[in-house]
């Protein structure tokens, strides 16, 4: 009798963990949420936003493992924003291409497509977003005016977590190409980002708020930073990627509009830039207020022909109604910053250039085996410091400052 009750509740914990698993997702099928299915015409005419946003809802509904996907040809898609949570892992496969609206009425928003408060997302499948920025870029007027209306960034995952993005290809957006705020652990591997050099704020990856963020394998080719880091960027990893044109990889610019803005662990590993304007580059606004940024580490990365090739810029200030430069006044904390093998070609005499807060010199700052060479005019390349306290180590080409 004792033996028949035991038997009894090991079969009902064992149909319990059955249930269990089935409302968990992991005994359900994946399923594929086709997007054609849902009304969506491959004409690149026919706004999908309905379409797309019906197959989503559905596929976030899924408990299991679901796929929105959307098949060969052009499938025009206005701003659209792609919610959850949702109840089980949720992959965005785009086999064609997805085309931006060039309707100038709707260009003045933050956002062309969004994901937002979703977990366990990846977006992949070897297809195109197309922002056709051509259409928009001339309405970017921001150099000029501190009013200026936003442009939709082509991709912005909004408190992700858990996810990835990889296998695609972004093409002219007409602001940045993808926007991470909130996220954490959130990777971004063999993906391409293009846009003309003179295209305006067409950034490659900005990153704010964020942790745990690996970019791997990613080829950038655009008009603003190919990859940049705002307030909150930390525990960031970026890997083998290839920068230029571009502004190259940028921490900041911090300082302006709020205090704490804290940057930290930072590492820039095995990188090219090639005719980009800046190579690896740290800026802060002067005067600022109060911020830090620290234990960065710039390490294997190859050098042709950027303007300006190790850049720390504590004097940043790019409108025209700014103070003359002078002494920096920024109280942007720079420390334990790591240079390290990095060489190649400058197509400027100024291959190093460190130019820190009179207020607050940078500290720990290391330079290790740099070897850059310049064949302009003028004689060899050199290097520039102020209010740097640091040292140097190995080969120096231009001869350390430090």
């Amino acid at each position: 009798m004792a033996k028949k009750c035991v038997l009894d509740i090991l079969v009902t914990l064992l149909l319990f963990n059955c249930i269990l698993l089935a409302v968990n997702g992991h005994s359900l099928p994946p399923k594929i949420f086709d997007v054609v299915k849902y009304g969506a015409v491959s004409d690149g005419k026919t706004d999908n936003t309905k379409a797309f946003l019906k197959a989503w809802d559905e596929a976030c509904g899924y408990s299991g493992r679901s796929r929105v996907f959307i098949p060969n040809g052009i499938f025009l898609l206005d701003s659209v924003s792609f919610v959850g949570p949702c109840s089980g892992p949720i992959s965005f496969l785009v086999k064609g291409t997805i085309r931006a609206p060039t309707d100038s009425r709707r260009f003045f928003t933050d956002t062309w497509i969004g994901f937002r408060y979703v977990s366990r997302l990846t977006v992949k499948g070897g297809g195109i977003f197309d922002g056709q920025g051509q259409a928009a870029w001339p309405f970017n007027d921001c150099k000029t005016n501190d009013q200026c209306k936003p442009l939709p960034t082509t991709l912005r995952f909004d408190f992700v977590n858990n996810s990835r993005v990889l296998n695609l290809h972004s093409i002219n957006s007409k602001s940045s190409h993808v926007n991470i705020f909130a996220c954490g652990n959130f990777n971004i591997t063999n993906v391409r980002l293009t846009a003309p050099s003179d295209s305006p704020n067409t950034d490659g990856i900005h990153i704010g708020s964020s942790s745990q963020i690996k970019i791997t394998h990613v080829r950038i080719s655009t008009g603003d930073d190919c990859i940049s880091m705002v307030s909150g960027s930390q525990n960031i990893e970026i890997y083998d990627v290839s920068c230029g044109p571009g502004h190259g990889i940028s921490i900041g610019s911090l300082g302006r509009s709020h205090e704490h803005e804290y940057v930290k662990g930072i590492t820039v590993r095995n990188c090219s830039f090639i005719g980009s304007d800046n190579g690896v580059r740290i800026k802060t606004w002067s005067p600022s207020l109060y911020s830090e940024a620290s234990d960065m580490t710039f390490q294997d990365i190859f050098m042709q022909n950027p303007k300006n090739p190790i850049v720390i810029d504590q004097q940043y200030c790019p409108s025209s109604h700014c103070l003359m430069k002078s002494e920096s006044r920024s109280a942007v904390q720079i420390k334990d910053v790591t240079f390290s093998n990095i060489w190649g070609i400058s197509s400027t005499k100024v291959a190093l250039d460190l130019q820190c807060s009179g207020t607050l010199p940078c500290r720990n700052v290391k330079l290790i085996d740099i070897n850059l060479s310049y064949n302009g005019p003028g004689g060899q390349a050199i290097s520039q410091c102020s209010n740097v306290i640091g040292s140097s180590h190995g080969k120096l080409v231009p001869s350390g400052c430090l």
